[in-house]
């Protein structure tokens, strides 16, 4: 069985394919729509509608009758790798603000579907299309072809260019790289509530450096050019101007020089705002936008020294036109309506998913393993999940959609009415045990081999971190362990520990690295390690092996070069080896401006380690990689190559940073970790 495991593993899409996904609810409450594919092993994602009322799923576009086989142009290849989406078929979609309506694209070309005919319509738009999105009276819709913002009518007449690239790097309509990457905004353009006009991103990359990744099994192609903004170096120039359908053109003005970054825009019945961001991230702005003039007005200001934190569903507003934010205040990251905090401490508000009416769903932790539902309206706070778990989900017109994954199962439900679920059985059940190790109190998730007794003999050890600021690992969600429960299966002990930088536990939690990009989140995995064999005497310490990708590719490197003591054998993938090479805005994050903080930028790099090797390393990099490049797996490989430090480079062609799903991948890594820790020989 575990011998075809990963294969199962990665044709299911980690066990994900067949479930709901992408969920809208209409205003009335009485449908929902989301996407889902027909079977476990399906990845072509189909439209479905569920009537909340009668209970009963129907599929409105089925997208193999659309030809979903046909070719992905390079614009949604980018969106789907920015959205860490693996499916095809239909995406993404849009509604107009009734869910009467809804748009897609599949394979380049334009659709509409009417939700209560299922009527579905292909629009002569130019293709290939992009971006789709129909105004809120469902009239006219919007979408990007070739960097170029354009509008066809809802009955496919009128197709016509709004926004034109006005040189060789402009777009319209599109985020930038690090609006996806970095600030999970994924949009360039938003409609006007009557639909009279929209908001565009106009982007500039002219002054970004220009990186090149190629695949070399195919050598026939040129190499593809990307707009990288690594740390310190030129941003993306974006400008912001509101569009009418008449031809008329109005630039929004604020101090693009101070405030560089556009985190969000929301433009909705209390007007347009549009918040901002200083370059070294330690100030962000709610600007109300006139859509007459462009004239801004600040609303509302989050400072920090260190950084301000950018939260997904926020600003927004109540029917009443409250404003809906976040603060940080002392250790807490609050829910605030018109600036009066109306969460507690130690409730840690992570996302805004709805407002309906004056009642606002959001996402919060009140412990870190947990992420749980709640809603605050005038009458106070109510909790919506109970179990322990990782909990999404969105409300209108009275009807909640619950999405979660615990322990021992993942669901989807509707006012407590599960939709149907097609996806694949995993014949792995990870069994986890979760506690808050050490004297940091460390969350800590330590798996055994499935039927494993203690005190049956010493186990060697895998630590299998994620360790950056992006997400947690040591969660209450089943989920998150199908490649770790196998690796247990193979014979070790499995410890997935979230250090200091790991969101989930508060503000001062996210922050505890300070400018020490390395120390801290290091000594954590020493520490969780440690406290782990304490509390399970059975875990081999004399054989610790480390593996982990992107942030966790780092960590593991990082652990073989300067804590050998500890960890005797490592498995990087896509490791973020030199800190000026990687991303402008995540970087500056923590570690500021390269010319302001030389030291922690040197001090976080790996390059000058390469000396220090002693333990098998393996280097694994995806060579169309374009979030972490190749170049840092090669740059560490060539510095240890001449330090005469023998160590292995897997390359990856044709693989983007999502490298997992590449056959035999976790064999391979099973096979070294076993040999480099004298289990085989």
């Amino acid at each position: 069985m575990t011998d075809s495991y990963p294969a199962l593993l990665a044709r299911t899409q980690g066990f994900s394919l067949g479930r709901p996904r992408r969920f809208t609810v209409s205003p009335d409450g009485t449908r929902v729509l989301f996407l889902r594919s027909g079977g476990g092993q399906d990845p072509v994602q189909d439209l479905w509608v569920y009537a909340v009322g009668s209970g009963q799923e129907r599929v409105l576009v089925r997208a193999a009758d659309l030809g979903a086989e046909g070719a992905v142009s390079e614009r949604e290849k980018a969106r789907r790798e920015r959205a860490r989406d693996t499916s095809s078929g239909i995406g993404s979609y849009a509604t107009d603000a009734d869910v009467r309506t809804a748009v897609f694209v599949v394979s380049g070309r334009l659709y509409a579907a009417d939700v209560a005919t299922g009527d579905v319509t292909a629009l002569a738009a130019k293709e290939p299309a992009a971006e789709a999105r129909v105004d809120p009276s469902g009239s006219t819709i919007a979408y990007v072809c070739e960097d170029e913002l354009r509008v066809i009518g809802r009955d496919g007449r009128d197709d016509r260019p709004l926004a034109a690239p006005d040189g060789p790097e402009v777009t319209w309509g599109l985020p930038e790289h690090e609006a996806s990457e970095s600030m999970d905004r994924f949009e360039g353009y938003w409609w006007a509530p009557g639909g009279e006009y929209l908001i565009a991103a106009r982007v500039d990359n002219s002054p970004v450096d220009v990186w090149y990744v190629s695949d070399p099994t195919r050598p026939e192609q040129p190499p593809a050019a990307l707009r990288y903004p690594a740390a310190g170096r030129p941003n993306a120039d974006v400008s912001l101007h509101v569009l009418g359908l008449d031809g008329t053109r109005t630039p929004v003005v604020w101090d693009r020089t101070a405030f560089e970054y556009v985190t969000r825009v929301v433009w909705d019945h209390a007007g347009l705002h549009v918040v901002v961001q200083n370059r070294r991230q330690t100030i962000m702005r709610v600007l109300t936008v006139d859509p007459a003039t462009g004239a801004t007005a600040v609303r509302q200001e989050n400072t920090d020294p260190q950084w301000t934190t950018i939260v997904t569903g926020v600003p927004a507003h109540t029917a009443s036109g409250a404003l809906v934010w976040t603060v940080d205040e002392g250790d807490t990251r609050h829910l605030t309506v018109d600036g009066a905090a109306v969460t507690p401490a130690g409730l840690q508000v992570e996302e805004v998913l709805s407002v309906d009416g004056d009642t606002v769903l959001f996402a919060a932790r009140s412990t870190p393993a947990s992420l749980d539902l709640w809603t605050w309206s005038s009458s106070g706070l109510d909790r919506v999940t109970s179990s322990p778990g990782v909990h999404s989900g969105r409300r209108a017109g009275g009807t909640t959609v619950v999405v979660a994954s615990t322990l021992a199962e993942h669901s989807v439900t509707v006012d407590g009415r599960a939709l149907s679920d097609f996806s694949y059985i995993s014949p792995v059940r990870p069994v986890v045990e979760l506690a808050a190790l050490g004297a940091r109190s460390l969350q800590t998730a330590v798996l055994f081999p499935t039927g494993w007794e203690p005190g049956t003999g010493p186990l060697p050890v895998i630590m299998d971190p994620y360790g950056g600021s992006a997400a947690q690992r040591a969660v209450a969600a089943r989920d998150r362990y199908w490649v770790s429960q196998w690796f247990a299966d193979q014979g070790f002990a499995v410890v997935v520990a979230d250090g200091r930088g790991t969101p989930g536990r508060g503000p001062r939690w996210e922050r505890a690295r300070g400018g020490d990009h390395a120390g801290p989140r290091l000594q954590d995995q020493v520490d969780a390690l440690h406290a782990a064999a304490d509390r399970h005497p059975d875990l081999d310490l004399g054989r610790v092996a480390i593996r982990g990708w992107s942030a966790g590719g780092y960590l593991a490197a990082l652990a073989v070069l300067r804590r050998p003591d500890v960890f005797h054998a490592a498995v990087a993938g896509a490791p973020v080896t030199d800190q000026l090479l990687y991303s402008s805005h995540w970087q500056e994050r923590t570690l500021g401006l390269p010319a302001e903080n030389p030291t922690g930028y040197a001090e976080g790099s790996l390059i000058a380690d390469a000396p220090h090797l002693r333990r098998p390393l393996l280097l694994i990099h995806g060579l169309l990689d374009d979030n972490v490049l190749p170049v840092h797996t090669m740059k560490l490989s060539a510095a240890l190559l001449a330090a005469g430090k023998p160590h292995t480079v897997l390359p990856l062609p044709g693989a983007t940073h999502m490298g997992g799903a590449v056959p035999n991948l976790l064999e391979f890594q099973l096979d070294f970790v076993r040999r480099a820790l004298g289990l085989i020989h």
